[in-house]
């Protein structure tokens, strides 16, 4: 516990709104207020100066009423580690004496096996082929499965691309892509994507518009509308509504699939496994090994070598 001195010579414990400000992700952003709004309401804190009197037993009260409520192992650790980065603001702040979250145990890491399901490569063929090359939507659409299959990116990430984000570098075309936390990368272009790419621009026409949006929404594609894009939700759909039309019966397939598809598919074609964490953008490489699945390859099976 402080001591009286030690209370005193604390500063004054700043608003959430500024450690808020430092969140550049808007959906990490609104995440870790709903969490931290779970936790004060949990702890019974209403003013600033309470976070001063938080203590590790109130977060391991919290973590374990989480656990009753047969939570995700991941949605505990982001919620602890909001409150964790909360403190850890606080005290730099000099607010807080301490982190009462430092120490206490997370949930172990679970294996994204079966939640992001990778698609074989002959299920990746169908559905670049399902989209209709003689019309504009299905050139758009082309382009856009070819850009999630060939280069995995995240599907906001998709959606933030503009026409300028196609760049060449040392002579090769490259993709700019805004990452997580702001961060950009370079991820050259595959040349089967290129051509569907170009494809699709010289169809729509906005080629040029530099600043515009890549990927366009079809009731929004006309020269004067630079600012549109395709809508997370609007690849959602559109990808669904491929997925239905070959058939495809894969449990837990989404937009992250194809991501989780490329991975796969680049670490089996021997990538290193250092590279394709630049590339999908991981800030960690334990992140990258939940797509490393060369272990558990079912062509490598003793069942395929069984022979009667």
């Amino acid at each position: 516990m402080l001591t009286a001195a030690e209370f005193h010579q604390l500063a004054d414990v700043p608003p959430a709104m500024t450690w808020f400000a430092n969140i550049d992700n808007p959906q990490t952003r609104r995440a870790y207020r709903n969490d931290l709004a779970e936790f004060m309401a949990f702890a019974g804190i209403t003013l600033p100066d309470q976070f001063r009197i938080v203590t590790r037993a109130h977060v391991l009260a919290w973590r374990l009423s989480l656990e009753t409520r047969a939570l995700s192992g991941a949605t505990i650790r982001r919620k602890l580690a909001a409150l964790s980065s909360l403190f850890e603001y606080l005290c730099e702040s000099n607010a807080v004496a301490g982190n009462p979250v430092k120490g206490v145990k997370r949930p172990k890491t679970e294996s994204q096996e079966g939640k992001t399901p990778a698609i074989g490569d002959h299920q990746a063929r169908s559905l670049l082929n399902a989209p209709d090359g003689s019309t504009l939507r299905g050139k758009r659409d082309r382009a856009i499965l070819s850009t999630l299959l060939y280069h995995g990116l995240r599907r906001a990430e998709l959606c933030a691309l503009t026409v300028g984000d196609i760049q060449q570098r040392r002579g090769v075309m490259h993709l700019r892509v805004h990452g997580k936390g702001g961060k950009l990368r370079y991820v050259p272009l595959h040349p089967g994507t290129a051509e569907s790419i170009d494809a699709y621009l010289q169809a729509a026409g906005h080629a040029t518009e530099i600043p515009g949006g890549l990927f366009r929404p079809m009731k929004n594609n006309r020269p004067d509308d630079s600012s549109a894009s395709i809508t997370a939700d609007g690849v959602y759909k559109m990808l669904a509504g491929y997925a239905a039309s070959i058939k495809m019966d894969v449990a837990g397939f989404g937009p992250h699939s194809l991501r989780a598809t490329a991975a796969t598919n680049a670490l089996d074609h021997n990538a290193d496994i250092a590279k394709v964490q630049e590339w999908l953008g991981h800030a960690n490489i334990a992140t990258t090994r939940i797509y490393d699945r060369r272990s558990t390859r079912p062509e490598d099976s003793p069942t395929f070598k069984v022979a009667y």
